[in-house]
């Protein structure tokens, strides 16, 4: 019978009896959190993996632990597509298949700004990055691959706005961009996932849970402040709360183990685009103050295909 894993399963837990010698891996994001105990772990189990860092002097540092395996970085500034393409065309030439890729890489609750190329910072990095990443090295994943996106239940927070996805008239706020994001996250693992099922590329987007890393940077007091009061006010009515007191927060090890889950475990046809929570596919729910499952509007296949549509005119890259 296949092993149950849940909320509070971490990473070892989950590959335990698992040995990915000659598998190959990208994880995007690794100099920090969950993209380094992502990276570990797959080592550990003896996968090759490439990781991905816009600073990698600060990668070196936080993966300098990992010595088991094969381990390799390379320069990616998911806020630059002159970067995106350069990395995805250098792997390219070089040619070697993945088995997985994990788009792990992110920023949160930014202060309102721009990517390079003028797009809002975080649907700029967190999607249309990743958007122009993945499909340009989606030759390179193997028949049977998979694609995993991290993704947020703060897609709880907003759904993606098609006719202003860099805010040029909606008013800015930073965890509204960052929901919308993650919901582009979510129905883009989707949208590839139908595209790329003919050959057994499969994908999923996946919510790590409530963690304490670096993703909270751009946090300032003020924010911190904001977000507990509108948390406490939610409670004091009896809506719940995404955030709330009751969210139990888990170890970087606990919330890398769903993007692990999904890429090593998980049957390949449960995962069908679908969003991933706990080391399971989540539940649909239409509460946005409930702390687990999936919005309908991250799981739209109509709206997937509008948003890979303006990702490709945004990007002036059809794929």
């Amino acid at each position: 019978m296949a092993k149950v894993f849940g909320a509070q399963s971490t990473t070892d837990e989950v590959l335990e009896g698992v040995d990915l010698t000659g598998k190959r891996f990208l994880v995007t994001g690794v100099s920090a959190g969950l993209g380094v105990e992502t990276a570990r772990v797959l080592t550990a189990h003896g996968a090759e993996v490439v990781g991905t860092a816009r600073d990698l002097d600060k990668a070196r540092r936080a993966t300098d632990g990992i010595v088991s395996g094969t381990f390799e970085l390379v320069d990616l500034d998911l806020a630059s597509l002159k970067s995106v393409r350069a990395c995805a065309d250098a792997l390219n030439a070089a040619g070697k298949p993945f088995d997985v890729v994990i788009a792990n890489a992110g920023v949160m609750a930014c202060p309102q700004g721009k990517t390079k190329d003028g797009f809002e910072l975080q649907f700029g990095t967190n999607h249309l990055g990743h958007f122009v990443f993945v499909n340009r090295i989606a030759p390179l994943i193997k028949q049977g691959g998979r694609v995993v996106c991290v993704s947020s239940l703060a897609h709880k927070f907003a759904d993606v706005e098609l006719d202003d996805p860099n805010f040029e008239t909606t008013p800015y706020t930073e965890f509204g961009a960052y929901g919308r994001s993650k919901t582009a996250n979510a129905l883009f693992a989707l949208e590839f996932d139908r595209r790329h099922n003919s050959r057994g590329v499969r994908a999923a987007s996946v919510h790590p849970g409530a963690i304490p890393t670096e993703l909270v940077r751009h946090m300032t007091p003020e924010m911190i402040e904001a977000q507990t009061k509108h948390i406490m006010e939610a409670q004091e009515k009896g809506d719940g709360s995404i955030l709330g007191s009751s969210y139990t927060l888990k170890t970087v090890p606990q919330g890398a183990a769903t993007s692990v889950w999904a890429a090593v475990v998980a049957d390949a046809d449960v995962l069908a685009g679908r969003y991933c929570e706990d080391c399971h596919v989540a539940e649909s729910s239409s509460n946005p103050a409930e702390q687990t499952g999936v919005m309908p509007h991250a799981q739209d296949g109509d709206r997937a295909k509008l948003l890979w549509a303006l990702s490709e005119k945004l990007v002036g890259e059809a794929f």
